[in-house]
């Protein structure tokens, strides 16, 4: 490997050398290829925690009962429209001082 620095004391033999050179070759070409071990992906998700139907059920309850509310509401106002007459905003009666 080329930028693989060199000892810079020499060695008793040129066996330990060598042996010290590949040992060193091997430990970069290791780092070069490794991988990261943090598992970085999303966690399972499962389709039964994540449907969550007792939600669903108190917001379907929470609409039926502005459902319920809205049509007795409208009942009313239906009735007090068919039973009142409407006024036409004149006012009849004079209009008196009281000082």
């Amino acid at each position: 490997m080329h930028g693989a620095p060199r000892l810079t004391f020499p060695c008793a033999s040129e066996y330990l050398w060598r042996t010290r050179e590949k040992a060193y070759e091997d430990h970069r070409r290791k780092v070069q290829s490794a991988q990261p071990l943090v598992d970085t992906r999303a966690p399972l998700t499962f389709h039964h925690l994540q449907l969550k139907l007792k939600r669903l059920k108190l917001e379907e309850e929470r609409l039926s009962v502005i459902q319920r509310d809205n049509r007795l509401l409208l009942e009313k106002v239906a009735s007090v429209m068919r039973t009142r007459r409407q006024t036409d905003g004149k006012n009849d009666s004079t209009h008196r001082s009281r000082n």
